[in-house]
């Protein structure tokens, strides 16, 4: 578990399958990261079994719960190892309300210097073109823009970042 001034980040669970629900299903979240099918709390067990889980178990990292120091959830922010990427991506999605706050930087910033304790020695991110916003935090947060990848099972380019731990 990490603490910042204001956010605990920790890991998922199967308890968390409602709240993946909820934030999986969120306009900003289809439009920016995708529509994962995830339509009941059984798809969530599922996804977070498939995913989070399964990647703690296999990488010793994965995608964590975003929470304020009150216990609100607002979110995910983790790393990734994508089967089309290098190096672990930093990703994150908040629900709509909690943006603009500075959260998502402070949980980056947490995950990036969670990253170097892991002894990774890169990380990259990919985004959407069109989310300026997410482009300008991965900037705050130290990384450099790189040539854009393309998403396999997308067939769909996304512009990339670099960052050097």
């Amino acid at each position: 578990m990490l603490t910042t001034e204001r956010l605990i980040i920790r890991p998922l669970t199967l308890d968390d399958a409602a709240f993946a629900l909820a934030l999986y299903n969120e306009p900003s979240f289809l439009q920016h990261i995708g529509d994962k099918g995830v339509r009941t709390l059984e798809d969530a067990r599922s996804n977070l079994e498939q995913g989070a889980l399964a990647s703690y178990q296999t990488y010793g990292f994965g995608m964590y719960k975003v929470l304020l120091q009150d216990g609100t959830a607002i979110g995910l922010c983790g790393l990734i190892q994508r089967d089309f990427l290098p190096v672990p991506d930093l990703g994150y999605a908040y629900f709509p309300q909690f943006t603009g706050q500075g959260y998502a930087l402070e949980a980056a910033q947490a995950v990036v210097a969670y990253a170097r304790t892991l002894q990774l020695t890169e990380l990259q991110a990919i985004v959407s073109p069109q989310n300026l916003a997410s482009k300008k935090l991965l900037e705050k947060v130290g990384m450099l823009p790189i040539a854009p990848v393309l998403v396999p099972h997308k067939n769909e380019w996304v512009d990339a970042y670099q960052l050097q731990l």
